[in-house]
């Protein structure tokens, strides 16, 4: 008798396998949730595996040398990612982020860019084709990213003191590297490129005014993130989240800014620009000032599942109905089923309730994507 063997991986979260609608539908590119939310935007994790092990993601104490991670026939292939990516893209979606993990970590990335990049909107546009990293691998790959077809780079950055953003960082690696790949893909032009800060009080809220005044009158915009709940190995609290309203109080006191309108509704971060005319700053609120209401974004996991928020608890395997040679129509039908029943508020509710929901386990960050 043969045996099916299912790495223990595989099994980590709650994945339901969708059933195909009897009426199959062809996209028309206006899905809409239950709350009116349109599907614009796909975060696409290629890996689960990161070489930082920061304390408000993959903590070191859990993701330790015997953590199992997700084994390489578990991953989608570049093939299975591009054909999932074109059904969103029928679907509405114009913006898609590589996430991981750490994406430039997957080996031959530049070749999944390149197909993706060849995706086109049903009206003939090019995508927002966009990746966030930590900096690490930035120099060296930004000119083949660039080349293959990547629009811009959002990199995650906590601190500017070397000895704060290696505590936060866990694994020794220097502020100047990530600096380096900044500056790099900024040459290339992989811009405009916006550098994200995780703020976590008592560990690197000191750093907010300094990382304001270094990033001042450049090309980049910084951001600062609340220290958020997702998954459940960061041991999250909420006296540890300061609001960006400090954030903001903190850097106005000292180099007076200006509230900004949205880019776009949907936008995540709140926008100020400095009043002397040094470039803008955003807030990411989704503890204290929720923005579920204009939420546009799926996620896919590394390994193929569907969900439709950052704080789920279960997804939908799409890699299963791809590798039963379900055709293209009827995954792209489930799609449009799955995103017509959504009704996901997690973050409105949390910041109703900020001693926290009490809810099944929650997907790790480095398993969905930020």
């Amino acid at each position: 008798m043969t045996e099916k063997i299912i790495p223990l991986a595989d099994l980590r979260y709650l994945n339901k396998i969708p059933v195909i609608p009897a009426r199959l539908e062809a996209p028309n590119g206006l899905l809409a949730d239950t709350l009116a939310r349109p599907l614009q935007d796909l975060r696409i994790s290629i890996t689960d595996r990161c070489n930082f092990r920061c304390v408000y993601c993959m903590p070191k104490e859990v993701f330790d040398k015997d953590y199992a991670f997700l084994p390489q026939t578990s991953l989608l292939s570049f093939e299975e990612i591009t054909r999932i990516a074109s059904l969103f893209v029928a679907h509405g979606v114009e913006k898609i982020r590589l996430t991981g993990g750490e994406p430039l970590l997957r080996k031959n990335v530049e070749k999944l860019i390149e197909m993706l990049a060849a995706l086109r909107t049903p009206d003939g546009r090019e995508l927002d084709l966009t990746l966030t990293t930590n900096g690490s691998l930035l120099a060296r790959k930004a000119q083949a990213l660039k080349d293959a077809g990547l629009k811009r780079v959002t990199v995650s950055l906590d601190a500017l003191d070397d000895k704060v953003f290696k505590e936060m960082n866990d694994v020794d690696f220097a502020v100047s590297d990530v600096l380096e790949g900044i500056e790099a893909a900024h040459r290339v032009g992989l811009g405009p490129i916006k550098i994200n800060m995780v703020v976590k009080g008592g560990m690197n809220d000191q750093e907010i005014v300094p990382m304001a005044r270094h990033f001042k009158n450049t090309p980049y915009i910084l951001r600062f993130i609340e220290y958020m709940d997702v998954g459940a190995s960061n041991g999250w609290k909420m006296d540890e989240v300061i609001p960006s309203s400090e954030v903001v109080r903190r850097i106005n006191a000292e180099m007076p800014l200006v509230a900004v309108a949205p880019n776009y509704t949907g936008e995540t971060a709140g926008r100020w620009r400095y009043a002397d005319g040094g470039g803008e700053i955003g807030a990411i609120s989704s503890v204290t000032q929720a923005f579920c209401s204009d939420c546009s974004r799926a996620r896919l996991s590394t390994e193929g599942k569907l969900y439709t928020c950052l704080f789920a608890t279960g997804g939908h395997d799409l890699r299963a109905l791809m590798r039963n040679d379900k055709t293209d129509e009827e995954i792209s039908t489930v799609i449009a089923h799955i995103w017509r029943a959504r009704g996901d508020r997690y973050s409105e509710l949390r910041t109703a309730n900020t001693d926290g929901l009490k809810s099944d386990r929650k997907v790790e960050m480095s398993y969905i994507g930020g």
